[in-house]
Protein backbone atom coordinates (compact mmCIF):
# COMPACT_ATOMS: atom_id res chain seq x y z
CA UNK A 1 0.00 0.00 0.00
CA UNK A 2 1.47 3.36 -1.03
CA UNK A 3 1.12 6.40 0.65
CA UNK A 4 1.58 10.15 0.41
CA UNK A 5 4.32 11.65 1.06
CA UNK A 6 3.00 14.13 3.53
CA UNK A 7 0.56 13.92 6.59
CA UNK A 8 -2.57 16.15 6.18
CA UNK A 9 -2.40 18.83 8.35
CA UNK A 10 -5.74 19.39 10.86
CA UNK A 11 -6.68 21.37 13.50
CA UNK A 12 -5.16 19.48 16.01
CA UNK A 13 -1.86 19.22 14.22
CA UNK A 14 -1.25 22.88 13.00
CA UNK A 15 0.31 24.76 15.91
CA UNK A 16 -0.84 28.05 17.03
CA UNK A 17 3.17 29.40 17.59
CA UNK A 18 6.05 28.97 15.10
CA UNK A 19 4.07 27.31 12.65
CA UNK A 20 7.06 27.40 10.83
CA UNK A 21 8.61 24.57 12.33
CA UNK A 22 6.03 22.32 11.89
CA UNK A 23 5.99 19.40 9.35
CA UNK A 24 4.19 16.83 7.71
CA UNK A 25 6.68 15.79 5.60
CA UNK A 26 6.30 11.51 6.58
CA UNK A 27 9.70 10.92 6.47
CA UNK A 28 10.71 13.05 8.62
CA UNK A 29 8.41 12.43 11.24
CA UNK A 30 9.09 8.35 10.46
CA UNK A 31 12.47 9.39 11.44
CA UNK A 32 12.08 11.48 14.48
CA UNK A 33 9.86 8.63 16.13
CA UNK A 34 12.47 5.45 14.95
CA UNK A 35 15.15 7.48 16.71
CA UNK A 36 13.10 7.24 20.24
CA UNK A 37 13.29 4.97 22.85
CA UNK A 38 9.93 6.54 24.67
CA UNK A 39 7.01 8.06 24.26
CA UNK A 40 4.81 9.91 26.40
CA UNK A 41 1.19 8.84 26.14
CA UNK A 42 -1.79 11.08 27.18
CA UNK A 43 -5.50 10.58 27.56
CA UNK A 44 -8.25 11.12 30.32
CA UNK A 45 -9.53 9.60 32.90
CA UNK A 46 -12.19 10.04 35.42
CA UNK A 47 -12.16 13.24 34.02
CA UNK A 48 -8.80 14.04 34.24
CA UNK A 49 -5.14 14.11 31.64
CA UNK A 50 -2.97 11.06 32.62
CA UNK A 51 0.52 11.14 30.25
CA UNK A 52 2.36 8.17 30.94
CA UNK A 53 5.99 7.62 29.91
CA UNK A 54 6.31 4.02 28.26
CA UNK A 55 8.22 2.42 24.83
CA UNK A 56 6.87 1.39 21.48
CA UNK A 57 7.50 0.79 18.29
CA UNK A 58 6.91 1.61 14.53
CA UNK A 59 5.70 -0.97 12.54
CA UNK A 60 5.07 0.74 8.84
CA UNK A 61 2.18 3.31 9.76
CA UNK A 62 1.38 1.90 13.09
CA UNK A 63 2.50 2.87 17.06
CA UNK A 64 2.84 -0.40 18.95
CA UNK A 65 2.75 0.89 22.99
CA UNK A 66 3.76 -1.51 26.01
CA UNK A 67 2.25 -1.93 28.62
CA UNK A 68 0.50 -4.31 31.60
CA UNK A 69 -2.61 -6.20 31.20
CA UNK A 70 -3.80 -4.72 34.93
CA UNK A 71 -3.15 -1.02 33.50
CA UNK A 72 -6.34 0.83 33.35
CA UNK A 73 -5.56 2.93 30.11
CA UNK A 74 -4.73 -0.40 28.51
CA UNK A 75 -7.84 -1.92 29.95
CA UNK A 76 -9.89 0.96 28.45
CA UNK A 77 -8.77 -0.44 24.86
CA UNK A 78 -10.22 -3.47 24.79
CA UNK A 79 -12.19 -5.32 22.16
CA UNK A 80 -15.65 -4.55 24.38
CA UNK A 81 -14.58 -0.68 24.20
CA UNK A 82 -14.55 1.91 21.28
CA UNK A 83 -10.81 2.61 21.97
CA UNK A 84 -9.07 5.40 23.74
CA UNK A 85 -8.65 8.82 22.87
CA UNK A 86 -5.17 9.50 22.60
CA UNK A 87 -2.03 11.67 22.12
CA UNK A 88 1.32 10.10 22.02
CA UNK A 89 4.49 12.41 21.84
CA UNK A 90 8.27 11.69 21.85
CA UNK A 91 10.97 14.91 21.95
CA UNK A 92 14.80 15.05 21.13
CA UNK A 93 16.62 17.77 22.48
CA UNK A 94 19.71 18.25 20.30
CA UNK A 95 21.29 21.54 21.74
CA UNK A 96 20.77 24.64 24.56
CA UNK A 97 20.42 27.63 22.62
CA UNK A 98 21.83 30.51 24.78
CA UNK A 99 21.39 34.07 24.06
CA UNK A 100 22.23 37.17 25.23
CA UNK A 101 18.65 37.91 26.29
CA UNK A 102 17.27 35.61 28.81
CA UNK A 103 13.50 35.72 27.01
CA UNK A 104 15.36 34.33 23.82
CA UNK A 105 16.86 31.40 25.33
CA UNK A 106 15.83 27.97 24.05
CA UNK A 107 16.37 24.06 22.45
CA UNK A 108 17.08 23.15 19.26
CA UNK A 109 14.64 20.04 19.48
CA UNK A 110 13.20 17.79 16.84
CA UNK A 111 9.27 16.64 18.39
CA UNK A 112 6.43 14.14 16.78
CA UNK A 113 2.63 14.43 18.33
CA UNK A 114 0.10 11.81 16.79
CA UNK A 115 -3.31 12.28 17.71
CA UNK A 116 -5.84 9.34 17.77
CA UNK A 117 -7.91 6.24 18.70
CA UNK A 118 -5.64 3.27 20.22
CA UNK A 119 -6.58 -0.08 19.86
CA UNK A 120 -5.30 -2.93 22.10
CA UNK A 121 -4.28 -6.07 20.36
CA UNK A 122 -5.38 -8.93 20.63
CA UNK A 123 -4.56 -11.17 17.49
CA UNK A 124 -1.47 -13.81 19.06
CA UNK A 125 0.57 -13.40 15.65
CA UNK A 126 0.00 -9.36 15.77
CA UNK A 127 0.87 -9.32 19.39
CA UNK A 128 4.08 -11.41 19.42
CA UNK A 129 5.09 -9.21 16.23
CA UNK A 130 4.53 -5.99 18.00
CA UNK A 131 6.69 -7.40 20.78
CA UNK A 132 9.07 -8.17 18.88
CA UNK A 133 9.40 -4.54 17.05
CA UNK A 134 9.03 -3.21 20.57
CA UNK A 135 12.70 -5.51 21.64
CA UNK A 136 14.45 -4.37 17.91
CA UNK A 137 13.27 -0.71 18.19
CA UNK A 138 15.78 -0.77 21.23
CA UNK A 139 18.63 -3.08 20.33
CA UNK A 140 17.85 -4.34 16.09
CA UNK A 141 18.61 -7.44 16.18
CA UNK A 142 17.92 -8.46 19.61
CA UNK A 143 14.21 -10.24 19.56
CA UNK A 144 16.51 -13.22 17.68
CA UNK A 145 18.87 -13.86 20.16
CA UNK A 146 16.83 -13.99 23.14
CA UNK A 147 14.14 -16.13 24.43
CA UNK A 148 10.01 -15.42 23.17
CA UNK A 149 7.48 -14.86 25.41
CA UNK A 150 5.84 -17.51 26.98
CA UNK A 151 1.88 -17.83 27.47
CA UNK A 152 1.77 -16.56 31.31
CA UNK A 153 4.25 -13.88 29.89
CA UNK A 154 2.04 -12.99 26.92
CA UNK A 155 -1.08 -12.82 28.90
CA UNK A 156 0.11 -10.55 31.77
CA UNK A 157 1.36 -8.21 28.76
CA UNK A 158 -0.82 -5.46 26.74
CA UNK A 159 0.01 -3.94 23.37
CA UNK A 160 -1.79 -0.99 22.43
CA UNK A 161 -1.69 0.13 18.57
CA UNK A 162 -2.25 3.47 17.15
CA UNK A 163 -2.18 4.18 13.44
CA UNK A 164 -0.41 7.23 12.09
CA UNK A 165 -3.07 9.29 10.66
CA UNK A 166 -3.50 12.52 12.47
CA UNK A 167 0.71 13.57 12.93
CA UNK A 168 3.20 16.18 12.68
CA UNK A 169 7.01 17.02 13.92
CA UNK A 170 7.92 20.20 14.76
CA UNK A 171 11.61 21.06 15.06
CA UNK A 172 13.94 23.82 15.67
CA UNK A 173 17.54 24.23 14.24
CA UNK A 174 20.48 27.15 14.69
CA UNK A 175 21.40 29.92 16.91
CA UNK A 176 20.31 32.34 19.31
CA UNK A 177 17.43 34.74 17.50
CA UNK A 178 18.66 37.88 19.60
CA UNK A 179 17.34 41.24 19.49
CA UNK A 180 19.21 43.83 17.03
CA UNK A 181 19.26 45.93 20.10
CA UNK A 182 21.07 42.91 22.19
CA UNK A 183 23.71 42.25 20.19
CA UNK A 184 25.97 44.44 21.45
CA UNK A 185 25.86 43.30 25.00
CA UNK A 186 29.26 40.97 26.52
CA UNK A 187 26.82 38.02 27.55
CA UNK A 188 28.08 34.60 25.72
CA UNK A 189 25.86 33.90 23.07
CA UNK A 190 25.75 29.80 20.90
CA UNK A 191 24.42 26.90 21.41
CA UNK A 192 25.66 23.93 23.42
CA UNK A 193 25.25 20.42 21.11
CA UNK A 194 23.56 17.45 22.85
CA UNK A 195 23.51 14.38 21.88
CA UNK A 196 22.64 10.64 23.50
CA UNK A 197 26.05 8.57 24.65
CA UNK A 198 27.01 5.00 24.85
CA UNK A 199 29.17 3.29 27.03
CA UNK A 200 30.46 -0.07 26.78
CA UNK A 201 28.30 -2.88 27.11
CA UNK A 202 28.27 -4.46 31.23
CA UNK A 203 27.68 -7.78 31.27
CA UNK A 204 25.45 -9.27 33.69
CA UNK A 205 27.11 -10.73 37.19
CA UNK A 206 25.81 -14.40 36.77
CA UNK A 207 27.13 -14.28 32.42
CA UNK A 208 29.78 -16.87 31.80
CA UNK A 209 33.05 -15.04 31.03
CA UNK A 210 33.73 -16.91 27.42
CA UNK A 211 30.27 -15.40 26.48
CA UNK A 212 31.02 -13.12 23.97
CA UNK A 213 28.99 -9.44 23.39
CA UNK A 214 27.09 -9.57 20.20
CA UNK A 215 27.99 -7.24 17.57
CA UNK A 216 24.67 -5.56 17.75
CA UNK A 217 25.39 -4.61 21.01
CA UNK A 218 28.98 -3.39 20.51
CA UNK A 219 27.83 -1.24 17.45
CA UNK A 220 26.21 0.66 19.88
CA UNK A 221 29.65 2.06 21.32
Amino acid sequence: MEFAMSYEPTTRTVPTRARERASYDRELVHAILDEAYVCHLGFVRDGAPIVLPTLFARVGETLYVHGSTGSRPLRMTGEADPGLPVCLTVTHVDGLVLARSAFHHSLNYRSVVVHGTAHQVTDPAEKRAALDALVDHAIPGRSADSRPANAKELAATAVIRLDLAEVSAKTRTGGPNDDPSDLSLPHWAGVVPVAPAYGPAVPSADLPATTAVPAYVTSRA
